[in-house]
């Protein structure tokens, strides 16, 4: 299949998916574009995709070229941010969704005021407790009400990476829990602040949005391989 049959395949897999759950949300799709070229980028703008995700600074840096022509691009950083690394990241990237940590969150909103930056984030969920993955575990309540409130960073959700398994209960678990803590501390905080969830990549997307994603990832389902296209 070439990109618009890809794309095309995708889109009916998603209204599938939003048909069969119970949250009808709408879906943001974002378009994984790491590994890839520049081109890539203008491949998925022309097609109505709008967010593009990359989890590496150094390589956005060398990719990003003028996006005068994108005037609704939205680049998001889907990767693990070292500390280092942030006040760059902060000029390349219009949101980071995975805040991983109560010192990040605190570089990131320190340095956005510092440079008087606004910029949104999400706050990643290790649902799956995996030793190898980032993020808060799902009962570190305490440490992630400590980045909601931080100036210049606004948090509007939670993300997650579903467990590496091929046990479809198990991916369902983990994104049903992401669902649940959100809920959890909306009403913690008596408010509905957290309106995002960012899970489901190509190979757990349907799954991800029967459960509630309002965010899916992907790259593979829509390029390929590296190189493919």
């Amino acid at each position: 299949m070439n990109f618009g049959e890809k794309l095309n395949f995708i889109n009916k897999k998603i209204e599938i998916a939003q048909k069969k759950s119970r949250y009808k949300n709408s879906v943001k799709l974002i378009a994984v574009t790491k590994t890839h070229p520049f081109s890539f980028i203008e491949k998925s703008y022309n097609s109505n995709i709008y967010s593009i995700g990359e989890n590496k600074v150094q390589e956005a840096e060398k990719k990003f070229k003028s996006f005068e022509k994108m005037p609704k691009i939205e680049r998001r950083f889907i990767g693990h941010l070292q500390s280092n690394k942030v006040r760059k990241c902060l000029s390349l990237f219009d949101t980071i969704d995975t805040i991983d940590s109560v010192k990040l969150a605190k570089k990131v909103s320190n340095i956005a005021k510092e440079t008087n930056k606004d910029l949104t984030g999400l706050i990643e969920i290790n649902t799956s407790g995996e030793n190898q993955k980032k993020g808060f575990l799902p009962k570190d309540i305490d440490d992630i009400q400590r980045c909601l409130n931080l100036p210049n960073l606004k948090i509007v959700g939670l993300m997650t990476i579903g467990p590496n398994t091929r046990n479809i209960n198990m991916v369902r678990c983990a994104f049903k829990n992401l669902r649940e803590l959100k809920d959890f501390i909306n009403l913690k905080n008596k408010n509905k602040n957290l309106t995002e969830l960012s899970m489901g990549m190509s190979g757990d997307y349907e799954v991800a949005i029967e459960e509630g994603s309002t965010m899916v990832r992907l790259g593979t389902a829509l390029f390929g391989a590296r190189g493919s296209l």
